[in-house]
């Protein structure tokens, strides 16, 4: 069976297009968290977080510059966060939230698999056209089915051993080693999941003979 050319853009132009919003979105408040902590405390850090991501969303009005949705969204969840962090007064509840809202979302990747609309496929398909013709081949629909499985997991296992770390270091008392620990851990098995995903990708695209940009 013959399929359409597929473009597919290379992994450094995606890469140029995914940082910067993973740099201000995750990589940049998690820092400013940090900092702060070492400075103004744990109350203070959470006014700090507070503090840089509306400043993103008000520079963005201020410049009358498109505000994204997940940008609100982020700007909601990092108020509720703070809010529990302030009434709990520990930092465990503080990151043990967004795990939950994970935890959700990998039974919402495993949903989409029993229901036949893997969730991955449509995440491809924001960065890569993939023609109809191709979306239908068995093997390709096997393959995002399979990655979003991978992924439900992967998320899963994320959570869990980031609450687990989090309830373990708050009985220690140890913010910092609950960090770099949790950072460590998550950076490693995304990683390895990212990582296999591309290559799992490119071996299905040879195998089917699509022509690659």
């Amino acid at each position: 069976m013959s399929h359409p050319p597929v473009t597919i853009p290379r992994l450094t132009a995606l890469a140029r297009q995914a940082a910067p919003r993973l740099l201000e979105g995750v990589v940049a408040p998690l820092a400013v968290f940090y900092l702060a902590l070492m400075i103004l405390e744990f109350k203070g850090a959470l006014v700090a977080t507070v503090a840089w991501v509306y400043l993103g969303v008000a520079w963005r009005l201020i410049r009358r510059v498109k505000v994204p949705a997940t940008m609100y969204l982020a700007a909601f969840a990092i108020t509720v966060r703070a809010i529990v962090g302030f009434w709990t007064g520990t930092w465990m509840w503080y990151f043990i939230q967004p795990e939950l809202g994970t935890i959700c979302i990998s039974m919402a990747f495993l949903a989409s698999v029993r229901l036949n609309r893997p969730i991955v496929q449509k995440l491809t398909l924001d960065y890569i056209h993939l023609p109809s013709a191709v979306l239908k081949h068995e093997r390709v629909r096997r393959f995002f089915a399979r990655i979003t499985l991978l992924w439900a997991f992967v998320l899963l296992m994320n959570s869990t051993l980031s609450i687990a770390l989090a309830v373990y270091e708050s009985l220690a008392g140890s913010l910092t080693s609950f960090m770099v620990l949790r950072t460590s851990a998550v950076a490693v098995i995304s990683g390895l999941a990212i990582t296999f995903s591309i290559f799992a990708f490119k071996r299905l695209l040879r195998r089917l003979h699509v022509a690659h940009a």
